[in-house]
């Protein structure tokens, strides 16, 4: 195990390690306070456990690495995240996983708004609730949402799946409630157990696109 105090090393120099790592590494990274842009760009197979409250862009672009935050994330958590694993034992504040392509994003705590807008194959797994505008435009992937949602859930949304267990405020354009079948279950089921969550896949609900928005409708114009 590696330990980098950040009272010690910059935040370039975090980076630059973390970058140089090779596959089964391990890091802990001590004294964050806030720093923006930690464990960013990482492409290999390596442990990243970061030990307290980070700000912007932490771990963005992740390819392979898993990386664990014991605290609090910052705006713009995993963005463009391409595979890996990322954990948040804390909250996160608003547009985490934007854009991101793949791998699995943990939020334990509530993630703010536009959690997952623009998400192209990620998926994020919510212990909480989220905000509003979550999804937005959502092309691949699913978001599952432990708690509640808030106002605008799948805005313009494409093929993503959404799971909420709780509450939806309301839903965006295009966004509608969606049959659960035995293949939904079952994908459902399979993130609960990879995030370690418990609950149940009976107490949850599907969300998905009307498929409305593909084509112009001149009989609809209104609506666009």
């Amino acid at each position: 195990m590696t330990e980098i105090n950040l009272d010690k090393s910059s935040v370039r120099e975090l980076n630059e390690k973390l970058q140089g790592g090779s596959a089964g590494d391990k890091f802990s990274i001590n004294n964050t306070v806030g720093k923006h842009a930690l464990s960013v760009g990482l492409t290999t197979d390596v442990d990243v456990e970061i030990n307290g409250h980070v700000g912007y862009y932490c771990a963005g672009m992740n390819q392979k690495a898993n990386i664990v935050i014991n605290g609090n994330a910052g705006p713009g958590l995993a963005e463009n995240m391409m595979s890996g694993e990322v954990r948040v034992t804390g909250n996160a504040s608003q547009y985490a996983a934007a854009t991101a392509h793949g791998g699995l994003l943990v939020i334990e705590g509530d993630s703010s708004s536009r959690c997952g807008i623009s998400m192209k194959g990620v998926n994020i797994v919510v212990g909480g609730n989220i905000g509003h505008m979550s999804a937005f435009m959502a092309q691949s992937g699913c978001l599952v949402v432990c708690g509640d949602a808030g106002d605008a859930l799948g805005d313009s949304i494409y093929e993503a799946k959404l799971y909420v267990r709780g509450k939806v405020k309301s839903l965006g354009t295009d966004c509608i409630e969606k049959e659960m079948r035995d293949e939904h279950k079952k994908e459902l089921q399979q993130l609960l157990s990879q995030s370690k969550m418990s609950h149940g896949v009976e107490e949850f609900r599907r969300y998905g696109s009307a498929r409305k928005l593909y084509n112009f409708d001149i009989d609809q114009v209104d609506d666009y």
